[in-house]
């Protein structure tokens, strides 16, 4: 089976990011959240808190928001941006991996008929988080705790941050701006 990652993988962009400045656009009242996210920000650079913490702070915004409509109207603008390379070789069993929210990513997953979504667990009426951020060794984590046992032909990803995964993988592969690459020195 073949693992992807999301952002800046097989969407050209980063979802979140999207997702909150289409909202925003809707709804400009949300822009009332912005000290608390910038205050996340500053939080995190200071390192007093974890990268989750910091997309707890970010996604303040979404109690405010009917997030299951907005997520919709979002996938109808933004389904274009997932690119044709991954259209043209997506298997049946693919998996898709990601730190992007589950309620952001289930829908243009069902709609590309994507059979399995790992993703962060954020709840859509606070904001919080209901464990790890999915990044890193924590996407290793979850696959396995998914799949007793995975064989992973192929892993994608634009991030260095996923070196576990693509460790793990027969074959792991780069994109970048829509460019797949096979990926070098994995023995670092």
């Amino acid at each position: 089976m073949n693992v992807y990652d999301f952002d800046g993988t097989i969407y050209n962009g980063d979802s979140t990011v999207d997702f909150y400045l289409f909202a925003l656009k809707r709804k400009p009242s949300l822009i009332r959240y912005l000290p608390k996210q910038l205050w996340g920000f500053v939080l995190y650079g200071l390192k007093r808190i974890n990268k989750t913490q910091l997309k707890e702070y970010f996604f303040s915004f979404l109690p405010a928001i009917d997030a299951e409509t907005l997520v919709e109207a979002f996938w109808n603008k933004n389904q274009s941006k997932i690119f044709d390379w991954y259209i043209d070789q997506q298997k049946h069993d693919d998996i898709i991996i990601s730190a992007s929210p589950r309620f952001l990513l289930l829908p243009i997953c069902n709609r590309l008929k994507i059979g399995c979504l790992i993703a962060s667990e954020v709840d859509v009426k606070t904001g919080k988080f209901i464990g790890e951020n999915c990044r890193g060794q924590e996407k290793v984590r979850r696959l396995q705790e998914e799949y007793n046992t995975v064989c992973i032909d192929c892993f994608y990803s634009d991030s260095l941050a996923d070196l576990p995964l693509a460790k793990i993988a027969d074959k792991a592969f780069l994109v970048k701006k829509g460019v797949v690459t096979e990926w070098q020195n994995l023995d670092t």
